[in-house]
């Protein structure tokens, strides 16, 4: 049975990631050497809330849904983790069980790195201790303001905010519109945004009118960034 290894897109999406590129090469180069590739297809379970943590997870491709359930049973989205993004670390450290389900958002590529690997990696490179801190600095800033926003902007803003955020991360550029590749029903963006889908598609009509985006059955296509600048900071 041949190992499966990284397509060269995948790769590019792995070492051009923001916190990965910024390591040294001894280091990018020892992660990958204990790293395998998996390959999940839509919705496949990845991790379930309350399990043991046994891998540290690099999204190559595709996206993982980070998500909790409700006390009406209601599965809820959190947040995405897109390609070149590292999730998995924190229950390594403290050995407390997952926080939460992580399961595959379309066809999705994965860099696995099991717990005994990883625990290898932080002992012979001090450099990792550093990066994983400045990774969490960075989560704990972003996790505030987003706690901020849900409490001081309108949801308009907030709205215009994580489409720049999504089109940022998942954004195909075609001549001077940019198509989000993530598939997201209405409903999936309003989990993100702590609001109704019935609000939600009410904003998405009004930046529709003011010509900042294109809502299509699967998809937003971002058609002036500034526009959306603008709402965001309303």
């Amino acid at each position: 049975m041949n190992t499966p290894v990284l397509t060269i897109d995948e790769r590019h999406n792995i070492e051009a990631g923001a916190w990965f590129s910024s390591l040294s090469h001894a280091l990018r180069s020892a992660i990958l050497a204990r790293a395998h590739v998996r390959r999940l297809n839509d919705g496949a379970m990845l991790a379930a809330r309350g399990t043991p943590a046994e891998d540290w997870i690099g999204v190559a491709k595709g996206a993982v849904r980070v998500s909790s359930v409700s006390l009406s049973g209601k599965q809820v989205t959190l947040t995405y983790a897109e390609p070149g993004t590292w999730i998995g670390d924190a229950a390594l450290f403290d050995g407390l069980p997952r926080t939460h389900d992580a399961s595959a958002h379309g066809p999705t590529t994965l860099l696995i790195v099991r717990k005994p690997d990883f625990k290898e990696l932080l002992a012979q490179h001090v450099e990792l201790y550093d990066a994983l801190l400045r990774l969490n600095c960075r989560r704990l800033r972003l996790m505030f303001n987003l706690i901020e926003d849900l409490n001081t902007r309108p949801l308009a803003a907030r709205l215009a905010k994580q489409l720049l955020i999504l089109a940022k991360s998942y954004g195909i550029s075609q001549g001077e519109e940019i198509r989000i590749g993530l598939q997201l029903a209405q409903e999936d963006l309003a989990q993100l945004l702590g609001a109704s889908r019935q609000r939600v598609n009410q904003e998405l009509k009004e930046l529709e009118r003011e010509g900042a985006l294109r809502v299509e059955p699967t998809r937003l296509v971002v058609l002036s960034r500034d526009k959306l600048l603008a709402a965001a900071d309303r």
